[in-house]
């Protein structure tokens, strides 16, 4: 690309030197004629009723000037040009006043304008006026300097733009080799951050900073698929091992058992699945709805092993997927009436531009450094671990992601008591 940017720059300034060097010298000559002839028309208005004393003075910047009579003699001319012959045979003709000459003595030129007039006090003369073309109209010198310089410029713009595009493409060239030396097995690299400050520097700092996104995203993937594995062994052992039993022995209890094995993994599945879908981003149909309501509604259809309390204001209204929150506060409502002691008490209330629902149960309680691992996928807090008979370890994970997808957050509040806040955008 910077060699075509030269190319095409080289063109436009060579043609432009061819185009100087041909119309250079025509432009001269003009304009030195056009004075030429002013001066010419106004020496033959000045000798109509007088003569000169002595040698003509000049006509501006017009200094060569004759005043020649019909048989060709000079009969006053301009100091320079004292004792010298006519500049040019050349006369008017053909009823025409006025004759162009150009006369050139070595290297030296001049334009000549002639203009005629019959009623002067000299008699019939024609009034000359020339002009020395400037050296450089005639000199080869001209277009090998223009051709000279635009060469020159332009070696100068290509060298410039060679160390400046390479000194600018030289931090990328290194980002893009320490980006190429990265795969999906080791992410632990960084690309250097040039101390430019520039945005070749601002580049390396966004790389970097996509580095650190994808190597969590993957480390998250990994132990995700190291959880979900784990998480599907446990059950799928004890299936295998009951079905074993269950066909030698065939008893109840060991078809029950298999049965709560298979729904356990119906769940996972279940719960993997709507992950997969909140990851995606998949577009779902939201609807303005009362949170209230949706928790009197669910909270009905729910069988809780606890005493379970509501406290809802009514009018707390929210856009959003009503299936996927009603998922969300189930999964609250589960896991506080798994953890409790003996009473859960759910809030509906509105906050200036939010709606708050908090899901409090009276269980053990969560200490605050282990406030955010309970919503890492398949975290379980050790001393929950034996009273969690059917959770999956992603209620929590899947509420909070719900809620970011609303736009809103979930957290753990403070207190002794186990207090979820679920905070959503008020519509």
């Amino acid at each position: 690309m910077t060699i075509t940017t030269v190319v095409a720059f080289g063109l436009v300034i060579l043609g432009g030197a061819a185009t100087i060097s041909v119309t250079y010298p025509a432009r001269v000559r003009a304009q030195l004629t056009d004075q030429a002839a002013a001066a010419s028309r106004h020496l033959t208005t000045m000798i109509d009723d007088r003569r000169f004393p002595g040698p003509i003075p000049p006509q501006g910047d017009v200094r060569l000037l004759q005043i020649v009579d019909d048989q060709g003699r000079v009969l006053v001319s301009s100091r320079r040009l004292e004792g010298r012959p006519p500049l040019t045979r050349a006369r008017p003709t053909g009823g025409d006043s006025r004759v162009d000459d150009r006369v050139c003595a070595g290297s030296r030129c001049m334009v000549i304008v002639g203009t005629s007039n019959r009623s002067t006090v000299y008699g019939p003369v024609v009034a000359y006026a020339a002009m020395e073309e400037p050296f450089m109209v005639n000199s080869p010198l001209l277009p090998a300097l223009l051709f000279g310089s635009s060469a020159l410029l332009l070696a100068l713009m290509g060298w410039g733009a060679w160390y400046g595009v390479g000194r600018v493409l030289a931090p990328v060239e290194r980002i893009r080799q320490a980006l190429e030396r990265f795969s999906a097995e080791d992410l632990s690299g960084r690309v250097e951050v040039p101390p430019t400050g520039d945005e070749v520097a601002e580049l390396a700092a966004t790389a970097n900073e996509t580095l650190n996104r994808l190597e969590n995203a993957v480390e998250r993937q990994r132990r995700f698929v190291s959880d979900a594995s784990h998480e599907l062994r446990t059950p799928i052992s004890g299936l295998m091992v009951r079905l074993e039993a269950g066909m030698e022995e065939r008893t109840e209890a060991d078809w029950r058992a298999a049965l709560d094995d298979v729904q356990r993994l119906a769940d996972i599945v279940q719960d993997l699945l709507l992950m997969a879908r909140l990851d995606a981003g998949a577009p779902v149909s939201q609807e303005r709805f009362d949170l209230g309501r949706l928790v009197e509604d669910e909270s009905g259809r729910r069988p809780c092993r606890l005493s379970l309390t509501l406290d809802v204001e009514p009018g707390v209204y929210v856009q959003g997927n009503r299936l996927r929150l009603a998922r969300l506060f189930t999964n609250l409502l589960s896991n506080a009436d798994r953890y409790g002691d003996s009473m859960v008490r759910v809030v509906v209330r509105g906050h200036g531009d939010e709606a708050v629902l908090e899901v409090v149960d009276d269980g053990p309680g969560i200490p605050p450094e282990m406030r955010e691992r309970v919503f890492e996928r398949f975290t379980r807090l050790d001393r929950t671990r034996s009273r969690d008979a059917g959770g999956t370890g992603l209620g929590l994970p899947i509420a909070r992601d719900i809620a970011r997808d609303h736009g809103g957050d979930l957290s753990v509040g403070d207190g002794p008591q186990t207090r979820l806040v679920l905070r959503l955008p008020r519509a």
